[in-house]
């Protein structure tokens, strides 16, 4: 027998899936990773250096369409004063809207006349770090919130506006991870003592 009662053929492979960020049965670390501030503040991290290369950027950081993202502006008083699940349906929404819009600032950008590498690989993390996103808000339980939330929580419709270039579309994106992101995986942290 191996550690704590796990036969040792297993315990290499379970290893390995850790390191590569995959789930492995038996193992809660994804529910606490998006409680772990230091996750988060990575993410963000990421997203405003993205936002600081293209904001000095001129003419290849324009985008040929205007991309609809949401409004990541927050109203504090409303915002506590909101139910979790509607809290949940609105980080939801936001974040779908945000990963299509990063998605087509991608599929534009690969399909301009000379794309930045530097440029590209900002938008590549940009998109690993929605999927990422995504998939700890699933493991906190953010998406069932979401379904199910009380009957008195009538969702309003989701704000959005529209951004014509990469600088504005990074700008969305770090103030929605700093912003209703942060918010709602603290306030879902703390709740579920994570």
């Amino acid at each position: 027998m191996g550690v704590r009662g796990c036969p040792a053929r297993l315990l290499l492979p379970s290893l390995l899936l850790l390191s590569l960020g995959l789930p492995v049965l038996g193992a809660p670390q994804r529910l606490s990773l998006i409680c772990d501030g230091r996750v988060l503040e990575r993410y963000i991290l990421e997203a405003k250096e993205a936002e600081n290369v293209t904001m000095g950027c001129a003419e290849g950081c324009n985008l040929s369409e205007n991309i609809t993202v949401p409004d990541t502006k927050v109203n504090f008083y409303a915002w506590k004063r909101m139910e979790v699940g509607q809290q949940a349906v609105e980080v939801w929404q936001g974040l779908a809207l945000l990963s299509e819009a990063v998605l087509r600032g991608q599929a534009l950008l690969a399909n301009s006349s000379q794309p930045s590498e530097t440029l590209q690989l900002h938008m590549d993390r940009a998109v690993s770090g929605l999927r990422s996103l995504t998939s700890l808000l699933r493991a906190l339980g953010a998406q069932k919130e979401a379904i199910s939330p009380p009957v008195t929580a009538s969702a309003a419709p989701l704000r959005t506006f529209t951004v014509d270039t990469l600088c504005k579309l990074f700008r969305i994106y770090s103030n929605f991870l700093r912003g209703k992101l942060k918010l709602y995986t603290g306030e879902a942290c703390r709740r579920g003592d994570r």
